[in-house]
């Protein structure tokens, strides 16, 4: 390894001996500071797609083609506060609520990812798997550990709640998880379930109480409604068009 390139692993600098041929030179001070910013993207790049797998998005989405059409926003939040992800500097929640199929999961994931693109730690969850996840930590002695992995988000994806009820322990378990968020940090959940019936899912009146009152709180409630985006998908198959192919 030459000298140089010995001094850019020191400064953490690994691409700047490659980049160094990509900025033309016009004079000392034009060349370093080109030099030194193309450096910068980069690494700010690289630190992107970092947060971006840290997130473990099942499928990574944009908003390129989304449909916002199903979606009722409250009054006092529309469309452009929602992307641009003031609620996440807020603390605030996002609660997706509606129909299989019409969007929720494609938005959420799409906000988490450009939430990723702006730096925000996030981590995106299926509701089930998470109680498992924690469940596990329950068992071997590691959940302190876990609960304060997760204080470190600066956004918490939650999916599907209201797929699969839960037994009592994890029902409990997510509870501490969103009672530690509770304006903390901001949250994201989608559920084919309205609050009324949340009791089927967490099987106890006075956690499910709790729980939805910790996340309604500071929350901008969005509805989805319509026809099933992966039903329209099928219906026309032949016909082309983008659509919101998720939950």
């Amino acid at each position: 390894m030459n000298e140089l390139a010995l001094l850019c692993k020191e400064l953490r600098l690994e691409n700047l001996e490659k980049l160094a041929a990509q900025v033309e030179f016009q004079n000392e001070v034009q060349y370093l500071t080109d030099l030194l910013t193309l450096a910068s993207k980069h690494r700010d790049a690289r630190r992107v797609q970092r947060l971006i797998k840290e997130a473990r998005f099942p499928v990574v989405k944009t908003f390129d083609g989304y449909q916002f059409d199903p979606i009722s926003f409250p009054v006092g939040f529309d469309k452009e506060q929602l992307l641009s992800l003031e609620f996440i500097e807020q603390n605030e929640n996002i609660l997706c609520i509606g129909a299989v199929g019409t969007g929720k999961t494609y938005l959420a994931t799409a906000l988490g990812v450009k939430a990723c693109s702006q730096g925000k730690r996030v981590r995106f969850y299926r509701a089930v798997d998470l109680c498992t996840e924690l469940a596990e930590k329950h068992r071997s002695g590691g959940l302190g550990r876990a609960l304060k992995q997760l204080q470190k988000l600066d956004l918490l994806i939650l999916d599907e709640v209201g797929y699969i009820p839960f037994d009592k322990t994890s029902s409990q378990l997510l509870f501490n998880v969103l009672s530690n968020a509770y304006e903390q940090q901001s949250i994201i959940v989608t559920s084919n379930l309205e609050f009324g019936r949340w009791n089927e899912i967490f099987r106890d009146d006075r956690l499910t109480a709790a729980l939805i009152d910790r996340l309604v709180h500071h929350a901008y409630i969005l509805g989805f409604t319509g026809t099933s985006f992966r039903y329209r998908e099928a219906v026309l198959a032949r016909g082309g068009g983008a659509t919101n192919s998720e939950g």
